[in-house]
């Protein structure tokens, strides 16, 4: 999930009750929420594929998490001490409390990172396994204002907090307003007025004493209602799956294929269409499933499997052979099938883009000799 998402995770699990642990409770449940996402540092010592062949690595499987969830608690006692020192006090902190939020929350990112389709390897180092939710998208409104919307009424006491809250729902609303113009969202118009009166709704509570009135309860009921909205995602992620699999069936019975797997995966802000994605003996396909109506998709992608030959040539390049690694479904296309010298083949992980189009580590195009034999 995105930074945002789990930074209000963090924050509402601190005014659940968490902050009560310790002085620096909620500050620490910030960090440990976010802590995984460390691995970033490799950018420092190398490119955009190291840092694909490294991203949600080690720190993202259970062992790094753990190490996280006891190391930052340290660091937070170990300044403490320090400071007490210097300023001839008696230390503050609790390392039992910090201890225990830090371990609930460092928790919550491999489990959030696990429920869209980019993955997760919780094994390593001793196993490379990918592991999929394919239930959420990787960035979700309807999460930030049900949890936005708790840390607000819960936290907000200041000016300057309320100045804070101020700006990340205008960035929010611009956001949710600018995809109305991209067509980024189904139904942008609708959603941009649902998100319009629930920040309202949330004003208005806020002005009432919501916090006073319920207090942490308010954090609870939003876990509450991330947890029910996650079951109906996963009712109609059981549901996508299942059209998915008839017409896929159908699609490589008619051109003598077998399917060998099948991903139904989330769309932005649209739990009513899925994108499928699948594999076959000879080829991948990928096509949309819509969960109101039973009419099969009439756009279907084909992409036929690369030849052997083709494919250990690509892997001797460093960038392929860690894309290669990441992708879930890869596919391959020349450029110039017939070339006499030199052509790009081009390589795409197909539960996010084609070949030949550009979208960040997702797609890249690489020069290889010729001829190739298909």
């Amino acid at each position: 999930m995105d930074n945002l998402t789990h930074s209000l995770v963090g924050l509402t699990a601190a005014k659940a009750g968490l902050e009560k642990l310790s002085p620096g409770a909620t500050a620490l449940c910030l960090l440990a929420a976010n802590s995984p996402d460390s691995d970033i540092v490799v950018l420092a010592f190398g490119d955009r594929w190291t840092f694909l062949q490294h991203h949600r690595g080690i720190t993202h499987a259970i062992i790094g998490v753990v190490a996280l969830a006891i190391i930052l608690p340290l660091i937070f006692y170990g300044i403490d001490q320090l400071w007490s020192r210097f300023r001839q006090r008696q230390p503050a902190v609790k390392l039992k409390g910090l201890l225990l939020a830090s371990v609930i929350v460092s928790a919550t990112h491999p489990l959030l990172d696990w429920t869209n389709n980019y993955g997760i390897r919780f094994l390593l180092p001793w196993n490379e396994k990918w592991f999929y939710g394919d239930l959420v998208f990787i960035v979700d409104p309807f999460m930030w204002i049900v949890l936005g919307g708790a840390s607000f009424l819960l936290s907000t006491k200041t000016t300057s907090g309320k100045f804070i809250w101020a700006l990340v729902a205008a960035a929010l609303t611009f956001l949710i307003v600018a995809s109305e113009r991209s067509s980024n969202l189904p139904n942008p118009r609708l959603i941009a007025l649902v998100w319009i009166v629930a920040l309202i709704a949330l004003i208005v509570l806020f002005v009432k004493g919501a916090r006073e009135r319920w207090g942490g309860r308010i954090a609870l009921v939003a876990f509450a209602i991330v947890l029910g909205y996650w079951s109906l995602l996963a009712v109609a992620h059981s549901t996508a799956v299942a059209r998915g699999d008839e017409q896929a069936a159908q699609v490589a019975t008619a051109n003598g294929e077998t399917v060998a797997r099948l991903a139904a995966m989330p769309r932005l802000a649209n739990p009513f269409r899925w994108d499928c994605v699948f594999e076959t003996d000879r080829a991948m396909y990928r096509f949309d499933v819509g969960l109101l109506d039973d009419t099969p998709s009439d756009r279907i992608v084909r992409y036929a499997k690369e030849s052997p030959e083709l494919k250990v040539r690509v892997l001797q390049q460093r960038p392929a052979h860690v894309f290669l690694g990441f992708a879930r479904f890869p596919v391959m296309k020349l450029a110039d099938p017939g070339c006499t010298t030199r052509t790009l083949v081009q390589l795409a992980d197909l539960r996010y883009t084609e070949p030949g189009r550009s979208r960040g580590s997702f797609s890249f195009e690489m020069p290889i000799d010729c001829p190739i034999e298909q």
